[in-house]
């Protein structure tokens, strides 16, 4: 898409919940140190299940961000979205004067929105009869609430937007503000990506399904993208969140950039609703369409941050599209895993991996892929094994792949 009058589009704020930190210094601090957020699940009794570890987010006082009725009455993923969405803000020293508040908008995006609440309210409803049910259940689990209580928190009278993507929905988020910076509608977007799925019935669920690992008795070393002993996802919940906006408008207010947007694209596999196409080819498009719309050359490319869920199938897949979009160069290109570390976070998992790719950028240090110890011989990439290295970074790609064969992939870009 062509530049408007109003310049790039760039990223001026960042917040952070995540299972290895609650704000982004902490985040990135812990990311570059190689830390794992897996342990045992506190949130329920595991005893009767095969899987008992995930990433939690630990010591989040959503009181912190909400007051009284708001806090007791909305959904944890609500929670860590409007969290970050003003970490962000507060980052971004952005102001949203009342006068020009329709010229701003939320793009908060999720997996599953209140899907912890749409559980517990159910056995509420089986335990104690209809009149006992949640009066408030259904603006609790509705997905807009993430990007509508944003919008109420910071008074945002523009447009705001939740798009459901499964595990693409984060990465989306980026580019719906893109998108609506890009048309003039807007001035800045508060975007981002939030999930708090460990309930019983999900983690249940994706048991029966066979994609998380069952290594209870090691959690850090459980989530292993990419290598041989790999056995499924660690189950992860957050929220990331980011100030977008334009060129014109945050050089007008003084604001920080700390990257550029350039655009990316969106495709579908159309093979299958849990499992990627085995060639990768969905996802190789979509990388390709991104590198093509942002007018960004694969050469150009410094590194990937991959979607990387540690799954048998998806890591090849994923391996093989970098291949196919990258060319000859994708050997020489790193690749890091965020999930390694995080787990997966599904809704939230894109906007997490993008935040560690501006930091990234910002700071010419990149992540690891931990637990990466015996090379999967069909991943045969630059997957940033172990320990974080410098690696200074003018263009990073980040992929995220959802459930129903989802693609979308966002260039982001040094913005100096």
């Amino acid at each position: 898409m062509p530049a408007t009058d109003n310049g790039r589009i760039v990223i001026t704020g960042l917040g952070a919940v995540t299972p290895v930190g609650n704000d982004v210094t902490t985040f990135w601090r812990r990311m570059k140190a190689g830390d794992s957020g897996a342990g045992p699940i506190t949130a329920f009794d595991t005893e009767a299940f095969n899987v008992k570890i995930a990433c939690e987010v630990r010591d989040f006082d959503p009181t912190e961000w909400l007051a009284g009725k708001a806090a007791r009455r909305i959904a944890r993923s609500t929670h860590f979205a409007v969290a970050s969405a003003k970490q962000a803000v507060a980052h971004a020293g952005l102001a949203i004067d009342p006068a020009v508040a329709h010229r701003h908008g939320v793009a908060f995006n999720t997996g599953g929105g209140g899907a912890s609440s749409m559980e517990s309210g159910t056995r509420r409803l089986v335990a104690r009869g209809p009149r006992k049910a949640n009066p408030f259940l259904v603006t609790d689990v509705m997905p807009n609430a993430v990007s509508c209580l944003i919008s109420i928190e910071l008074g945002v009278t523009g447009p705001t937007t939740t798009s459901t993507m499964a595990c693409a929905s984060g990465n989306y988020a980026l580019l719906e503000a893109y998108r609506l910076l890009r048309s003039g509608e807007v001035d800045a977007v508060i975007a981002g990506g939030t999930e708090a799925a460990i309930t019983p019935l999900i983690v249940a669920t994706f048991s029966r399904l066979q994609a998380l690992s069952t290594r209870n008795d090691d959690p850090p070393a459980a989530s292993r993208p990419f290598d041989a002993d790999r056995d499924g996802f660690v189950f992860g919940e957050g929220a990331a969140a980011f100030v977008v906006e334009t060129e014109r408008h945050a050089e007008k207010r003084g604001a920080h950039v700390y990257a550029e947007v350039r655009g990316g694209a969106v495709t579908a596999d159309a093979h299958h609703l849990t499992a990627p196409r085995p060639d990768g080819a969905g996802a190789a498009a979509a990388m390709t369409r991104a590198l093509e719309s942002s007018n960004t050359d694969p050469g150009e490319v410094d590194a990937v941050f991959a979607h990387g869920t540690a799954t048998p199938l998806g890591d090849v897949a994923e391996t093989l599209a970098i291949k196919a979009a990258i060319g000859d160069r994708a050997k020489d290109v790193a690749v890091a895993a965020t999930k390694s570390q995080v787990g997966h976070m599904l809704g939230a998992a894109g906007a997490v991996s993008a935040l560690a790719a501006v930091k990234t950028i910002e700071e010419g240090t990149i992540c690891p892929t931990i637990n990466l110890e015996q090379p999967d011989p069909q991943c045969d990439l630059d997957y940033v094994p172990n320990r974080a290295r410098a690696h200074p970074t003018g263009v990073a790609l980040v992929n995220a792949f959802g459930f129903g064969g989802q693609n979308v992939v966002v260039v982001l870009a040094d913005a100096n």
